[in-house]
């Protein structure tokens, strides 16, 4: 899901220490072989301290919140996010290599976004205990200035996603597993529209074994479809919402609940997800749901989903 250390979460970490976000979650996340992280804003040495009441929507972040990546076992960073190039817009520097570097230096490798267009839309290709994974992913939504150029750092944009789907195909015709996740509209609802099934479903239809969403600020349903299990949204992971006004003047509370997937693979197969549920607390810091609030976030889930 989302991450993005800035606004409150980032105020937070200043007052409370840098591992805060991450402190009642950190073993569901460190003890996976392998850990995927969506993280929307670059790293930057001169940003500014965090305010947490600013609306100003171009974000950076202070490169010591990287220690939380490491804290919680990050091995995966997805780079499909509309913010990586804020830095670029509002202060004029391009951070684009100083953030690969980051993670490549740390032992964590990138997808879905990078250096310039060819390396945004190349796949992740990895192999763990004898499965061939590959991760793919593209923005669909933007801004204009969040794609990566031919010559200039990135996101891969999705377009018709056509060639997303080419690839896809390419990729299951070498024996590896696709999982493919979208930088894709953002809404505030629970349930899926029509664009998010027919798009999400042509890269099922691909070969993809995952299809996942990973713009939503609430989590949304999910679906079952040739073959492939798909999220239209997984909701925040580490991001100040505590609840927000839907365009009616709603309040969204629901910006609070979270699901982290734990997918299971053996021989060469996705054998099972698991779904983790956490609640958003003091404006950066998620802790395991109880009981009672899972029951509730699931039902309101796998109704969105149309599995009453």
């Amino acid at each position: 899901g989302v991450t993005a250390l800035v606004r409150e979460t980032a105020y937070k970490m200043e007052e409370k220490g840098v591992l805060y976000p991450g402190e009642e979650i950190v073993d569901w996340l460190s003890e996976a072989d392998l850990t995927h992280i969506s993280n929307e804003i670059s790293f930057y040495e001169d940003c500014p301290f965090p305010d947490p009441t600013s609306r100003i929507l171009n974000f950076c972040s202070d490169p010591k919140y990287f220690q939380l990546l490491e804290y919680i076992g990050a091995d995966i960073i997805e780079l499909t996010g509309n913010h990586n190039n804020d830095v670029l817009v509002r202060y004029g520097v391009d951070v684009g290599q100083y953030n690969i570097d980051l993670y490549l230096n740390n032992g964590m490798e990138y997808y879905g976004g990078g250096l310039d267009l060819e390396d945004a839309m190349s796949p992740l290709t990895l192999t763990h205990n004898g499965n061939n994974l590959a991760l793919i992913g593209c923005n669909a939504s933007g801004p204009d200035f969040a794609w990566a150029t031919e010559t200039g750092v990135g996101a891969a944009p999705c377009d018709d996603f056509g060639w997303m789907a080419d690839e896809i195909e390419r990729l299951k015709s070498q024996g590896f597993i696709p999982i493919a996740t979208l930088q894709y509209y953002e809404d505030y609802y629970n349930y899926p529209e029509t664009h998010h099934i027919r798009d999400f479903g042509l890269l099922a239809n691909a070969g993809a074994v995952i299809v996942n969403g990973s713009q939503a600020h609430r989590p949304k349903g999910m679906a079952f479809s040739s073959g492939a299990f798909i999220d239209y949204g997984l909701g925040n992971l580490f991001f100040d919402q505590m609840g927000v006004l839907d365009a009616y003047g709603n309040q969204i509370i629901q910006t609070r609940w979270e699901i982290i997937q734990r997918h299971t693979f053996y021989d060469g197969r996705l054998v099972s997800t698991e779904l983790l549920t956490a609640m958003l607390e003091d404006y950066a810091q998620p802790r395991p749901m109880t009981s009672s609030e899972r029951a509730v976030f699931l039902e309101e889930l796998f109704t969105a989903s149309g599995w009453e």
